[in-house]
């Protein structure tokens, strides 16, 4: 089947319906633009490898996206419940980005980092495979902080979740 007929069929969007009813981690990407820095929200990460450290995700081609991809490095986020708000500013265009409320601070190597993230890795992309109109990013991981203990954050259907909302599911 080539892709035209793939696209007339609707596989796309019932894939996109999917994965809506299938809850994923949320994190947050960033890293250093020319112009300050740049993040997304992504619930596409994944551990891909322990020796050599390594995890991928993947990015639509967004002009967040593109910046993200030029960069040499850049820090994975994981999130726990008490993020479920910057969660939703860096998933949308517009939204507040890097303000002091949220906790930023900067590495020495010039990236945006949450230092009370769950976790953050930074990482050096590795391989990037463009598939369509997104990229997916295998990423070498150099350093890994670990920060504050929290309640999950989950994305499932649009929303993000934490186990209160989670209940009666």
């Amino acid at each position: 089947m080539d892709l035209e007929t793939v696209r007339e069929s609707g596989v796309g969007e019932r894939m996109k319906s999917a994965f809506r009813r299938y809850p994923t981690g949320v994190a947050v990407i960033s890293a250093l633009g020319p112009d300050g820095p740049v993040g997304l929200t992504a619930s596409s990460v994944a551990s891909v490898s322990v020796d050599p450290p390594a995890l991928s995700f993947s990015v639509m081609g967004t002009r967040t996206a593109r910046l993200l991809l030029a960069a040499e490095s850049f820090v994975v986020h994981l999130l726990g419940a008490g993020h479920a708000g910057l969660a939703r500013e860096f998933s949308h265009s517009g939204g507040d980005r890097f303000t002091a409320e949220q906790g930023w601070s900067v590495l020495p190597t010039g990236e945006p980092i949450l230092f009370d993230a769950v976790a953050a890795l930074r990482g050096t992309p590795l391989h990037l495979l463009p598939v369509g109109e997104s990229t997916l990013v295998v990423a070498s991981i150099v350093e890994v902080f670990h920060g504050t203990e929290d309640r999950p954050l989950i994305h499932h259907a649009r929303s993000f979740l934490t186990r209160k909302h989670m209940e009666g599911l």
